[in-house]
């Protein structure tokens, strides 16, 4: 990327997010482009990238990567009964008789059924051992059923935590801190604030009505739901080492989690019903999608799959959002009470694509795509029967004769004239379009290979 390229990001990011945080009134902001694992752009409004803050739920992406770790490592079947490992849940139900029982999975993708608790779990981030053994105990409310719905639980993060524990021997936020944290350099993310790197920039949490400190609570048993500290500057590593495990394709694999598992923590495992959600300046933003293995899964008209996560506790507000398939993505953080900063990653986000900067991503064509799409526009601009042949799969001539379809190739040439071939464009690895340029402008031809190779469909524009 040029600098020219970086300042125009700079630019457009930095007039989103002093919108937002004028909007919002967020005292302390640090927010950040990432652009193929480089801070491309950042914007600090009395914080800097190496600023901490608490980003609280977005520490859920941490746990269920280490969760998956355990898992790739024969220590931990996510779909196993999480009393396998530990059987002081036992005794945990489900509110009906044929509720199924609670795994890791249902817990780690939102459908354990466990009663939404942002405004409890976020006051008891410390809570002991003792004392989660004790609310077990007691008989925690569910919403609904295991395995019927979302329902968004910090407390089935602690059960997570207690389970890495016992499959690993290792306490959760030590397994994250030496099995993720240090290998991707990220040394100013913490569990507690006392064990930032000296002289760290520790920015103080606020009440968002009048300004005044919130206390911190310390690290405890719900922290794998939402206690880590983190910078912007970390925080880019994270999200390119996420957003990295697109697209799938050959070569080294050597990070601290798979790629192919980093892209499982990306796939919709429970459904969002779709939601409106309002900014300050009345910007109606609206969601469709799901919850993964501790992220968000949402679909935008216009770029396609967006990755996130959002966090919020007493005193800070945080978000991180990524586009498949493009390692570009976003990290705003900000030190008043529940700050909605998904609006600030949302709108900036928004405004870089409408300036062309970031573009619904197009997967590369593979030779097999190529070579059949260029394959039937030769035989769709000059039609043979011997050569259709080689190019249909078996089922193309029982579904409309030859004949017929050598008639509508002739019908396309009347029409637009001409077609000379510009390019095969990948929709998959096999499903295409044609491309071709005619006197009439741009013509799009849409095929699809068989399973066993071979064109099985296309269709001739009007």
């Amino acid at each position: 990327m040029n600098e020219d390229s970086k300042a125009h990001i700079q630019r457009i990011a930095q007039a989103a997010f002093a919108q937002h945080r004028d909007l919002d009134r967020v005292p302390a902001m640090a927010a950040g482009v990432v652009i193929d694992g480089a801070l491309a752009a950042f914007s600090g409004f009395d914080a800097g990238a190496d600023s901490l803050f608490r980003i609280a739920s977005m520490t859920k992406s941490f746990t269920a990567a280490a969760a998956l770790m355990l898992r790739d490592e024969g220590k931990l079947d996510l779909d196993a009964p999480i009393a396998r490992y530990a059987p002081e849940f036992a005794d945990l139900k489900g509110p009906t008789t044929d509720s199924p029982a609670i795994t890791t999975r249902h817990l780690l993708s939102m459908q354990g059924g466990l009663a939404t608790d942002d405004p409890w779990g976020d006051r008891h981030l410390d809570i002991s051992d003792a004392e989660l053994d004790a609310a077990v105990r007691a008989g925690p409310l569910f919403a609904c059923a295991p395995g019927t719905a979302f329902e968004y639980s910090n407390f089935g993060y602690a059960l997570i935590g207690r389970v890495m524990h016992r499959a690993s021997g290792i306490r959760p936020q030590a397994l994250i801190t030496e099995r993720l944290l240090k290998p991707l350099g990220m040394t100013r993310t913490v569990w507690e604030a006392k064990d930032a790197p000296s002289g760290a920039d520790i920015i103080v949490g606020l009440r968002a009505d009048d300004g005044t400190p919130e206390p911190t609570p310390l690290d405890g048993c719900l922290a794998p739901m939402g206690g880590l500290w983190s910078t912007v500057a970390d925080l880019a590593q994270w999200v390119d080492f996420l957003a990295d495990a697109w697209p799938p394709r050959d070569g080294a694999d050597t990070a601290p989690l798979s790629r192919a598992s980093r892209r499982e923590m990306q796939r919709v495992e429970t459904a969002v019903e779709p939601f409106d959600s309002r900014s300050a300046d009345g910007t109606v933003w609206h969601f469709t999608g799901g919850y993964g293995l501790g992220l968000q899964i949402g679909q935008d008209r216009d770029l396609g799959e967006v990755v996130e996560h959002s966090g919020g506790l007493p005193g800070y507000g945080s978000n991180m959002r990524w586009v498949k398939n493009t390692r570009i993505g976003l990290i705003a953080l900000g030190n008043s009470t529940y700050a909605p900063m998904r609006f600030a990653t949302r709108r900036a986000l928004a405004a870089l694509a409408t300036a062309g900067l970031v573009r619904r991503p197009q997967p590369p064509a593979t030779s097999a795509l190529v070579e059949a799409g260029t394959a039937l526009f030769g035989l769709l601009a000059t039609w043979d029967d011997k050569h259709a042949a080689s190019v249909f799969a078996d089922n193309v001539g029982p579904d409309d004769s030859l004949a017929k379809r050598q008639s509508a190739a002739a019908a396309l040439l009347a029409r637009h004239g001409a077609l000379k071939l510009a390019r095969v464009e990948a929709v998959s690895r096999t499903t295409g379009r044609i491309v071709a340029h005619s006197a009439t402008g741009e013509v799009t031809i849409a095929f699809q290979l068989a399973p066993v190779g071979g064109v099985q469909k296309y269709d001739l524009p009007a």
